[in-house]
């Protein structure tokens, strides 16, 4: 009887329009922690560009300085100076050999072999991308593990070995050919064999252990400890543009393309957080709509919502049916921004799994939206029975 009577200037043309703009806010915020969450394999893997940068800097070499024979190391200073910027997590440094390699490859059954000049440099294995029970070396029994560039490998099947009528080699086959290591130096020339035990995206030089490497330059170097000329850095914040204003404020290069590709993992989790925000504020707005809605209806009857108070109707009743319309244009709203969110998840998956994401579960988006939701309801609910009250105690 209650709604009968005050149904009369219900506007459904203001329910519609509150309930359209309550199903874009609560889509956009639904499908942002949606595909955050089918993303999040990728930004919670350790070399991903979205959690963390590893940056190869170098100093940068000019005509002038070549002649002036400015130094291209880094010093004590400009190593902590690094480490004190905010961006920065930590610092590893490279280590040089101090010594003559000449490597000799064997290359399995076909009689060929190929020696060259080689260099090997260490850096700590906290920043080595290649986990392997093998990098490692006894002194005792010295065998060289050694880890590579992924792109050397490309170079030579796809360079070298086209043209020199070679034939290519996988990453499993490169670990099982023979390697072999001439060090010199010291007065000493000794041979070593060595084997492949990994291969890295990371870092684009010959890596040893640091093991090694201090025990080969004591051994073949002259005691001369250099500094190091290249330097590897964690960065917790990629994409800052304080790293490059940083980098050629002090005229460091860059290797590589880092920068370009952590520009585009800054700029993609500032774009999350901005539709985040968008569809966050388009559901406030939302709510604010209900909310002058529900007070314009409570305004016209407030006569009738008086008179049905004094016959001996409790407030908790009389704002029954405005409770309803509440619950039941937010729950509908629900319902169609998860519907929609599905939909659209479904064209975008293909796209994701193409490039070897899974994808998460669909919970976390839907008990985002029913907490929304709920606020949003309890919010209502809340400001309406106040109102009612006000009337009941005015």
């Amino acid at each position: 009887m209650i709604w009968k009577l005050l149904r009369k200037h219900v506007s459904v043309t203001q329910l519609a329009g509150f309930a359209l703009a309550n199903i874009v806010g609560l889509t956009i915020v639904m499908l942002a922690v949606q595909m955050a969450t089918d993303i999040r394999p990728v930004i919670e893997d350790e070399d991903s560009f979205l959690r963390r940068d590893y940056i190869v800097i170098t100093r940068s070499v000019t005509t002038t300085g070549a002649l002036m024979g400015s130094p291209t190391d880094f010093s004590a200073a400009d190593v902590a100076d690094i480490e004190a910027q905010p961006w920065c997590g930590r610092v590893g440094q490279f280590s040089a050999s101090e010594f003559g390699v000449e490597a000799t490859v064997g290359l399995g059954g076909s009689g060929h072999a190929m020696r060259t000049q080689f260099f090997f440099e260490a850096i700590p294995t906290d920043f080595i991308d290649v986990n392997s029970a093998d990098w490692t070396f006894n002194p005792n029994r010295p065998e060289v593990p050694v880890i590579i560039s992924r792109d050397y490998l490309s170079l030579y099947n796809f360079g070298f070995a086209t043209t020199q009528g070679l034939p290519r080699i996988s990453e499993g086959q490169m670990e099982m050919i023979p390697l072999q290591f001439t060090l010199s130096g010291n007065g000493l020339r000794e041979t070593l064999n060595g084997r492949i035990v990994g291969f890295s995206t990371r870092l684009n030089t010959v890596i040893v252990p640091q093991d090694f490497m201090t025990w080969a330059n004591n051994r073949y170097g002259d005691g001369n400890t250099q500094r190091p000329q290249r330097l590897i850095i964690e960065s917790t914040s990629p994409g800052d543009v304080a790293i490059d204003q940083y980098m050629e404020s002090h005229n460091y290069d860059v290797a590589g393309d880092k920068t370009n590709s952590s520009r585009a993992g800054h700029l993609l989790t500032v774009a999350t957080g901005v539709v985040v925000a968008v569809g966050a504020v388009i559901s406030l707005l939302a709510f604010f709509v209900l909310m002058l809605s529900i007070y314009l209806l409570l305004q016209k009857n407030v006569r009738k919502l008086q008179t049905l108070l004094l016959l001996g109707y409790s407030p908790a009743e009389v704002s029954a049916p405005y409770v309803k319309i509440v619950a039941g244009v937010n729950l509908a709203a629900l319902v169609i921004a998860f519907a929609a969110v599905i939909a659209i998840r479904a064209w975008y998956m293909p796209t994701l799994r193409a490039l070897g994401v899974d994808g998460g579960t669909i919970t976390t988006a839907l008990l985002c939206g029913i907490v929304i939701m709920t606020a949003i309801s309890a919010g209502n609910i809340f400001a309406i029975r106040r109102r009612v009250a006000a009337l009941w105690h005015g």
